[in-house]
């Protein structure tokens, strides 16, 4: 397989209001267009993959070889993404078959990542939430008590809620970097590289792509993200600590939080959404990013999108660590102190998916700033 240069990157996808089609240059955008950004990507998939092997390949090793991990799933979310918006363009067996398989790779590769980033982030609520910060002055010296009270029953569990979140995160961690590297090494992940291989120097477009405006589907994409948000709670979400993200809170039901699962759909739409105005505008490739993978001074961004886009990945974080905090409050024979503060640690992470919600509802409601 050849790989070659290039340097990935990943920006936060976004959303606005009404949302303006991508700006056309030079006329109408063709096939050629998603033809140039579908080899970009795979030769970014490549190139990631060459470091990945050079580096060895540990999840646990050098930041190189983390960093070739993100580049892989980067791409492979970009190619997969593009594919789906524009697949009446490609032939439709080559496409089937080979996004779902991406989706797989990326999820694969995102769990590891995924378990130490939730880790992390609960382990600094915990000291936060049982630090020595001042308290707000109470009116009395009886609801004095009553918080110190409170305080020091939620620092006698935190540590040893911390200390539980690390033996079942840490676990799951390593199992997922053992899937992550028996994944690298399987005959199925051959199989995907060799398509992306093919990829990078041709794209299987269908006859009628030739002449073909990808306008008309980008718009499919942006008018998908726009009714999705429509059927969001945008009103409710508009009210600071309206408590709508700890409703069912203290249900004992295992399965992911109903109500966040619309938020989840509209951050994957946001993505594809600004997939697609990358192939429309030529950008969004690796060539036209920084050497940390963000957006270079100057380049143009519709602030909205990475507004909003920031917005739901801290929704999806803060949900993701909220479910992990009431897993391990489940865990059979816990102290009352570990459970009280694993409570709190829970409640906290509810809290920051209602103010992620009004975070994303305020960048929406924005007007563009600049051409969007």
């Amino acid at each position: 397989m050849a790989q070659q240069h290039l340097d990935p990157t990943d920006s936060t996808a976004g959303g606005s209001r009404e949302l303006p089609p991508a700006p056309e240059q030079g006329g109408a955008p063709t096939a050629e267009a998603l033809g140039c950004y579908l080899r970009a990507q795979a030769t970014e998939f490549l190139r990631a993959l060459r470091l990945h092997r050079e580096t060895g390949g540990t999840g646990h090793g050098t930041q190189e070889s983390v960093d070739a991990a993100r580049a892989l799933r980067r791409s492979a979310r970009r190619i997969s993404g593009s594919l789906h918006t524009f697949r009446p363009l490609v032939e439709e067996a080559w496409s089937a078959e080979l996004c779902p398989e991406l989706a797989w790779l990326s999820g694969t590769l995102a769990r590891e990542h995924a378990c130490q980033a939730c880790l992390e982030r609960l382990l600094l609520a915990l000291h936060r939430l049982s630090g020595t910060a001042v308290l707000p002055a109470q009116p009395t010296e009886e609801a004095a008590g009553g918080r110190a009270a409170d305080r020091g029953n939620l620092t006698v569990g935190a540590a040893k809620a911390g200390a539980l979140l690390e033996r079942q995160l840490g676990l799951a961690r390593t199992r997922a970097h053992s899937t992550a590297l028996q994944a690298l090494g399987s005959a199925r992940f051959h199989a995907v590289a060799d398509k992306v291989a093919v990829l990078a120097s041709d794209v299987p477009l269908t006859p009628a792509a030739a002449t073909a405006d990808l306008t008309p589907l980008a718009d499919a994409a942006r008018e998908r993200l726009t009714d999705a948000v429509a059927a969001l709670p945008l009103v409710t979400a508009g009210s600071p600590y309206n408590a709508e993200a700890l409703v069912h809170g203290l249900s004992p039901d295992p399965s992911p939080h109903p109500q966040d699962a619309p938020w989840h759909q509209v951050r994957l739409l946001l993505r594809l959404h600004r997939y697609a105005r990358e192939v429309l505008d030529g950008a969004g490739g690796p060539s036209l990013l920084d050497e940390r993978g963000r957006e270079p001074a100057g380049a143009p961004v519709n602030t909205r999108l990475l507004a909003a886009g920031q917005a739901l990945d801290r929704h999806r974080d803060a949900s993701e660590a909220a479910a992990a905090a009431a897993s391990a409050a489940r865990t059979p024979r816990i102290a009352p102190a570990t459970a009280y503060a694993l409570g709190v640690l829970h409640a906290d992470q509810r809290h920051e998916v209602e103010a992620a919600r009004f975070a994303f509802q305020q960048s929406w409601q924005k007007q563009a700033v600049g051409a969007g």
